[in-house]
């Protein structure tokens, strides 16, 4: 079957929708293809004989397809490609495009649809991929002809990018794929959306008339997606404002070694209430940062405290709040233009705004300090601490190299010690749901152009996507995968011991939280998949052990024996 199959009575080119699809992705500069192919999708892969400079990227299974396109659109800052397997495919990767769209990541998700013409006898592997995909992203359409091809195709990479961004999804029927085209695919559209918000003077005004140390920055992942860093710094050093992270955050998309850079938000509303009861005002760059797990009475905002925001999706804005003054638009260009107006409106007072700051990088120097003599108090400890494994990791790992997060039971204590000026550095499971680290990873190095990243995950989490081993050695990446191993689900451990009432937590007996009996063999997992592994049991270990790693070519994984409850 050739993709390319001569020319119409017109003298235009004929080709198989399949070269139809192609022909559109390599107009959009898509390099990567992700995906786990089925009998549906042979056309496709036919076709790619005839177009070397778009790479498929094979994942063994589809949960793991969708979230390597989803580590390689954050990276490269561009919608992610991927192609999935009919019905089954497509549930099997739903739990990961969930992900997606609650980290509000571009994907352009196509499924292989039967062949229409025998879907009435109900064959093999047919179902309704629109009415699947729905809940999990913006929209979802099936092709009715490779003529719509190039229009909803572009359809779907504009979309996937407007605010709120996050997937779109194409269901790609046998026929259509094999059908015969003359359409003209066009050219790509340039669509500039980094709109100035309105209002910009007035909240100059607003946040200038609160006290110098009583408001304080809530960086969103919204900054990251438009790269607004420096902005977001320019003002906090003009108001002397501290900068915290989301509660549950896709990205730090803050410079870590900042000196007014103060960390996460908790993820409980009473300890977010707490945190943002010193100040008067937030101002909020992006939506969705104050999100909460278990429930715990009372709001997450102090009464006392207003809000600003700032978002390029409208819906966000005073979405659970009240705010006084908020504006809709894109962060990295609003930012740039408040600038002259809140330096106009804050001169006069530039001193105070200046101590303010001080006190704040004061604060920051104190907690950093007293949490590494913690750290140090558990060096010796018979089984490696989580925090003294957290502080080891990061200090081998330095401050240039990716990390892609999803080990829960270290996190906080890993973006307690991040101390590096790139932004872009750290980012985390957004969605909640686990199995999207160590394929997020294979995905970013793709996105950073096949460079170095680090995946952080839980012993419980590398379970779930352990394929994406597979993926990394397929195509030699520099993947180092580090596995936190303490043989239980020690967060839902945790969370139970919140609950008084709970009979584990008085006993300390939990059921299906305990993976032993047998534990796990990550080495030869490993092993098995191409990856050079190594296993951890002391601390002095970790750093060594790291840096070998990363200074090897491919992938490799290095497990690290931590501490249980």
């Amino acid at each position: 079957m050739s993709g390319i199959t001569g020319v119409d009575a017109a003298g235009g080119r004929v080709r198989r929708g399949a070269a139809v699809l192609l022909e559109v992705l390599r107009s959009e500069g898509v390099d990567y293809i992700f995906g786990n192919p089925g009998t549906t999708e042979l056309p496709l892969i036919d076709a790619l004989l005839e177009v070397p400079d778009v790479h498929y990227v094979l994942g063994l299974q589809e949960a793991s397809v969708v979230a390597m396109a989803d580590g390689y659109a954050q990276a490269a800052r561009r919608p992610g490609f991927l192609n999935l397997h009919t019905a089954g495919g497509l549930g099997h990767g739903l739990g990961n495009l969930l992900n997606a769209s609650v980290a509000q990541t571009p994907l352009v998700v196509t499924a292989g649809q039967q062949d229409s013409r025998h879907t009435i006898s109900d064959p093999l592997l047919f179902g309704d991929l629109v009415q699947i995909a729905r809940p999990a992203v913006k929209w979802a359409q099936e092709v009715a002809h490779a003529d719509q091809l190039p229009v909803l195709l572009r359809r779907a990479f504009h979309d996937s990018t407007a605010a709120p961004s996050g997937p779109v999804f194409l269901s790609l029927p046998m026929d259509v794929m094999e059908e015969l085209s003359a359409v003209d695919i066009g050219a790509p559209s340039q669509i500039n959306r980094q709109a100035v918000a309105g209002g910009l003077p007035e909240l100059a005004h607003a946040l200038a008339g609160i006290a110098p140390g009583r408001l304080a920055i809530i960086a969103g992942d919204e900054v990251y997606g438009s790269d607004a860093a420096v902005e977001v710094a320019a003002v906090a050093e003009c108001l002397g404002a501290p900068v915290f992270g989301s509660s549950w955050p896709s990205r730090i998309p803050f410079a870590t070694a900042h000196p007014l850079w103060c960390g996460n938000l908790p993820t409980q509303a009473t300890a977010i209430a707490e945190k943002l009861g010193a100040y008067d005002a937030i101002f909020a760059l992006g939506g969705k940062s104050l999100i909460t797990i278990l429930y715990t009475e009372g709001p997450a905002l102090p009464p006392s405290c207003a809000v600003y925001q700032m978002s390029s999706d409208v819906r966000d804005l005073g979405r659970t709040f009240w705010t006084p003054l908020s504006v809709v638009g894109d962060i990295k260009a609003s930012l740039h233009a408040l600038l002259p107006a809140l330096r106009r409106a804050t001169q006069a007072n530039a001193q105070a705004y200046s101590a303010a700051g001080a006190q704040v990088a004061a604060a920051r120097r104190q907690h950093r300090a007293q949490a590494r003599a913690d750290v140090l108090t558990h060096k010796t400890d018979a089984v490696i601490h989580p925090s003294v494994a957290a502080w080891e990791v990061v200090r081998a790992i330095g401050p240039d190299i990716a990390i892609v997060d999803e080990a829960i039971a270290t996190s906080s204590d890993v973006r307690l010690f991040l101390e590096s000026a790139w932004p872009a550095q750290y980012s985390f499971l957004r969605g909640g749901a686990l199995g999207w680290g160590m394929p997020a990873a294979v995905g970013a190095s793709l996105g950073l152009g096949r460079g170095r990243v680090v995946s952080l995950v839980g012993d419980g989490a590398a379970l779930y996507s352990p394929q994406a081993l597979w993926t990394a050695a397929h195509e030699k990446l520099p993947v180092t995968f580090v596995v936190m191993n303490n043989q239980e689900y020690n967060v839902l451990k945790n969370f139970m011991r919140q609950q008084k009432d709970y009979i584990s937590a008085r006993e300390g007996t939990y059921p299906a939280m305990d993976i032993v009996n047998p534990s796990i063999d990550y080495q030869a997992l490993a092993r098995s998949m191409g990856v050079p592994s190594t296993r951890l049991t002391r601390a002095a270990d970790i750093a060594p052990a790291l840096e070998a790693a990363l200074a090897t070519d491919g992938p490799s994984l290095v497990e690290i024996v931590i501490a249980a409850s």
